[in-house]
């Protein structure tokens, strides 16, 4: 490889800085697999003693040894909804005026905040790989190892594969987001190639995968499958979510675009966060936290796939133009530079 390659090659993606976050994340990762390991303990413990709300939805895995890998997968999942909880928490912190009195550096919250973001990811492909694993091993498609495979591979990481259930939803959502966090999540290693500006319109669409996360959660999460406490405690977590992304949109750590459109869209979204924050504070008043009835039917499912699609189209397409936006800002200032 020439050398002139080669520095192509780190202007488009800095490998170097990617390599050392992920050496720095070794300790957050060891951490997040210790979590993971005492959450599927608890869940396995709770199956097998027969109070496991997971077994009330489906009491045909009320065998904690033989479907140990479908445990794994939700333990999995909690652990890397509690990741991703925490590195959007300082990613709004970083992204917001730093506060005088707080005692970490702009710069150690950022570092924090990529390599939990990178261990989010990787818990997030976990939770659907054990879920993978346990499709092969119930083989519902009753073919030999070919078809298994491809059955489980289907239902596990295509999205829409998924056909029964809430999963068609959920699956469909839970691997949205993790489609999303690949991408939006490295993003942060080809900032330099692409400018501050243009990286800045495309990282702040991450939180888009936050909720994602979190509706997957609530809609097939069979640990909180049922109102009540632990649901209503999930629901509240989200309050400093929505309250810090106030504050993000209210005291930007950058100066933000005072264009109609900028004025407009910084609007909206302490419009929506607001709007958030109410809702969180009357599911805590009220308990009605969308959760089911225990022995009481519940309503069919009211979002469909086409729904879930067309507003992914819609999410990329306001990406895209914000991207694009943000490309033709850039290149103007450039040129206005050189002219200069």
């Amino acid at each position: 490889m020439t050398g002139t390659t080669a520095t192509r090659r780190r202007a488009l993606f800095d490998f170097h800085a990617l390599k050392q976050d992920l050496r720095g994340a070794t300790l957050d990762a060891s951490v997040a697999l210790v979590v993971t390991g005492a959450i599927f303990a608890l869940l396995y413990w709770r199956v097998d003693a027969g109070t496991s709300a997971t077994i009330v939805v489906m009491p045909d895995i009320a065998d904690a040894p033989g479907y140990w890998m479908y445990w794994l997968c939700q333990a999995f999942g909690w652990s890397g909804l509690l990741w991703a909880w925490i590195t959007v928490m300082l990613g709004l912190v970083r992204s917001s005026r730093h506060p005088s009195w707080l005692p970490v550096s702009v710069s150690q919250i950022e570092r924090w905040h990529r390599q939990t973001s990178l261990t989010t990811i990787a818990l997030m492909f976990a939770h659907a790989f054990w879920f993978f694993a346990e499709m092969v091993r119930e083989n519902r498609a009753e073919a030999g190892w070919a078809g298994r495979l491809w059955r489980a591979f289907v239902d596990s990481f295509v999205p829409g594969g998924y056909g029964s259930g809430t999963g068609v939803i959920a699956i469909l959502i839970g691997l949205l987001a993790l489609y999303l966090a690949i991408p939006l999540g490295l993003a942060f290693y080809a900032r330099r190639a692409m400018g501050a500006r243009l990286w800045r319109a495309l990282h702040a669409s991450i939180i888009v995968v936050y909720v994602l996360s979190v509706w997957h959660t609530l809609l097939y999460g069979t640990n909180v499958w049922y109102d009540g406490a632990f649901r209503t405690t999930v629901w509240l977590l989200q309050l400093p979510v929505a309250g810090l992304l106030l504050v993000r949109l209210l005291r930007p750590a950058y100066r933000p675009g005072a264009t109609v459109t900028d004025r407009l869209g910084r609007l909206v979204g302490r419009l929506a966060a607001t709007a958030t924050i109410v809702v969180l504070l009357l599911v805590a008043a009220t308990g009605r936290d969308g959760g089911r009835t225990p022995n009481v039917d519940g309503a069919p499912l009211n979002v469909t796939q086409t729904m879930i699609w067309v507003g992914f189209a819609v999410f990329v397409l306001v990406v895209a133009s914000c991207v694009v936006r943000a490309h033709r800002t850039e290149r103007r200032r450039e040129q206005e530079r050189a002219a200069a």
